[in-house]
């Protein structure tokens, strides 16, 4: 486990790239708050995102918030007009909005094929037998903050919650800090386009089948592991 996070690195990222919500409010990073507001009527209301000093999940909270602006200001205005909707003050919006933000991951590929082997939970054949393709057509962008924490001490079994996405070659050439920028273009309008309905609709995704995250996954016979990768719910 890496030390602390570095909170003052934090406030100064923060103050250098100013984000403001949907209704103009100024994003800041602050301590909890003994008021009992809602987490998401806060940073509605204030633009104050509650972020507990030295916690790790907070700390990816606040970084994704830099990374990806424009979807984290997506999401909060899409919790707020879930939470107006009578009946929603829970619903599964909100709980599909909840997974992508905790768990979630964006997965490019050029090669549609490659795509499909990934919804249909073919697993071997995707990591293994088309393991170079992979390597040459295929992104895996990290949104989820919890995701990111557990990659610190990465387990058997690690799950992520896919948004699949066909793209052209051009995207795979693109340097990271472009790329984290066109997919948060493109995540933040299917969020206000209120493509995230349910949490079935995202793609589950075992973390530790992509190739390169560990190296036992070199050896074709680590993806024969049923209880990490499982058929799906799909395939059955």
């Amino acid at each position: 486990m890496p030390p602390r996070p570095d909170s003052a690195a934090l406030a100064d990222l923060a103050e250098q790239h100013p984000i403001h919500t949907e209704n103009g409010q100024r994003v800041r990073f602050v301590p909890p708050q003994p008021d009992g507001l809602v987490y998401e009527c806060r940073i509605w209301e204030s633009g104050e995102v509650e972020t507990r000093p030295d916690n790790w999940h907070d700390f990816f909270n606040a970084l994704v918030w830099l990374s990806f602006p424009q979807t984290k200001i997506a999401v909060s205005a899409a919790h707020m007009r879930a939470m107006q909707q009578p009946g929603e003050a829970r619903g599964r919006v909100r709980d599909a909005l909840t997974h992508f933000d905790e768990c979630g991951i964006v997965v490019l590929s050029a090669q549609p094929e490659l795509l499909e082997l990934l919804r249909s939970f073919h697993w071997r054949e995707l990591f293994a037998a088309r393991r170079a393709a992979v390597l040459r057509s295929m992104r895996f962008v990290i949104f989820g903050h919890a995701t990111y924490e557990q990659l610190l001490s990465p387990f058997r079994g690690l799950t992520a919650k896919a948004v699949l996405y066909e793209v052209d070659e051009a995207w795979l050439q693109m340097p990271a800090t472009e790329l984290v920028a066109a997919v948060d273009n493109r995540l933040a309008a299917d969020v206000a386009a209120g493509s995230f309905v349910r949490p079935r609709d995202l793609q589950p995704l075992p973390l530790l089948g992509i190739p390169g995250v560990t190296p036992d996954n070199e050896d074709p016979a680590y993806y024969d592991d049923t209880w990490q990768f499982r058929p799906g719910r799909r395939a059955a």
